[in-house]
């Protein structure tokens, strides 16, 4: 089941667990933050776009009862962690993972209720960039960028439904009009910082396909309640079940 360099690690949800490579790359709270925002309206047929070693429709296998999850994944290794760790799980039927580019991916048009996605951060190939190309890739835009993933989630969605993505509040322009221009309306917006006092450095973004012009502002969510601990919302998103 594991090769060099890979460690199965548990993920805090029921027995699942994913196959990571440090080395490479390794999920973080944006994922299970971005996992819980999305499961919030028990989607059925849900896909993760640039999905790595697949933590997303792990998360929410275990949080919704979604009939089918994809998850589409650009790197081959991250994709065939992703489908040893589907094995893994008990849940190669439910959960199915895709090698292809969001920049061209053209199956699955208007089948989705539900579109997650934890995009590249940075644009093209703007700030540090790393010598491991698996970081590189997840990190910036140099396979495929914020558009191609708002162009994506929109072609796989049907009429009214969901997009949950996780971002930098920098890019918040740019997410913002590039939804409008595909169609994904912005519905609801929560900013995301470290901890209180210090400042937001994520934003999840809630867009409905077709959806009516109204945006809502939701609380701000605060990841460490102080240096050793996490939050009291962290621990309940957690600790919520099915």
């Amino acid at each position: 089941m594991l090769r060099p360099g890979e460690r199965l690690d548990k993920t805090g949800f029921g027995d699942l667990c994913v196959i990571q490579k440090p080395e490479d790359f390794c999920y973080g709270v944006d994922a299970v933050i971005l996992a819980d925002f999305a499961a919030s309206k028990d989607p059925r047929r849900i896909v993760d776009l640039g999905t790595g070693t697949g933590i997303i429709p792990f998360i929410l296998s275990h949080k919704t009862s979604a009939e089918k999850i994809y998850g589409i994944e650009y790197q081959q290794e991250s994709w065939e962690r992703a489908v040893r760790g589907a094995e893994f799980n008990g849940l190669s039927q439910r959960v199915r993972f895709i090698q292809d580019n969001v920049a061209s991916f053209s199956a699955l048009k208007g089948w989705a209720s539900a579109v997650t996605a934890n995009p590249p951060y940075m644009a093209g190939k703007g700030g540090l960039t790393n010598e491991n190309q698996a970081k590189t890739i997840a990190r910036h835009e140099t396979i495929g960028s914020l558009e191609n993933f708002i162009r994506c989630a929109a072609e796989l969605l049907q009429d009214k439904g969901d997009f949950y993505m996780v971002h930098r509040p920098s890019r918040l322009v740019d997410i913002f009009s590039l939804s409008r221009a595909y169609h994904l309306e912005p519905k609801e917006m929560r900013l995301v910082a470290p901890r209180k006092g210090k400042q937001p450095n994520l934003v999840l973004v809630h867009s409905i396909k077709n959806g009516g012009p109204e945006l809502r502002l939701l609380p701000q969510l605060y990841v460490y309640e102080d240096e050793n601990s996490y939050s009291e919302e962290i621990q309940r998103i957690y600790e919520r079940a099915t």
